[in-house]
């Protein structure tokens, strides 16, 4: 992580799961969220990760989702707004619930559309229906 915190990145992609721990207690991982944050450069977070956002009071006061499971350590304290929706996008922050693979796809193309527009989503879609 040392060796690349200090570049410029379109997006960073927080993945949830059982390193989601290990990201919350990384200072080299805030620091990066923060640089982020302040360049106004896209963040995404999908299933638990959004609670690193937390951790590291990135994005405080937009509307999140996150696997349902830590929607209380989401809303608790009034940092984050909640909604129910596969994947929300506030900002130059998107997050995804990752109830099944389906909306890891959905996030996925929101990316796409976020970074380089709806027709790279639509082709990009196409290829999977």
């Amino acid at each position: 992580m040392r060796d690349v915190k200090d570049n410029d990145y379109d997006i960073v992609v927080l993945p949830g799961g059982p390193g989601t721990q290990k990201l919350k207690a990384s200072q080299e991982v805030k620091e990066l969220l923060q640089k982020q944050e302040m360049n106004d450069r896209w963040i995404a977070a999908i299933c638990d990760a959004p609670t690193v956002l937390k951790a590291h009071g990135i994005d405080k006061g937009k509307t999140v989702t996150s696997f349902p499971d830590v929607k209380d350590e989401m809303t608790k304290d009034g940092d984050y707004r909640y909604s129910e929706e596969s994947v929300v996008v506030d900002g130059k922050l998107i997050t995804s619930r990752s109830l099944d693979p389906e909306t890891a796809f959905y996030l996925g193309l929101t990316i796409i559309e976020e970074l380089v527009g709806t027709g790279t989503r639509d082709r990009v879609a196409q290829g999977f229906l």
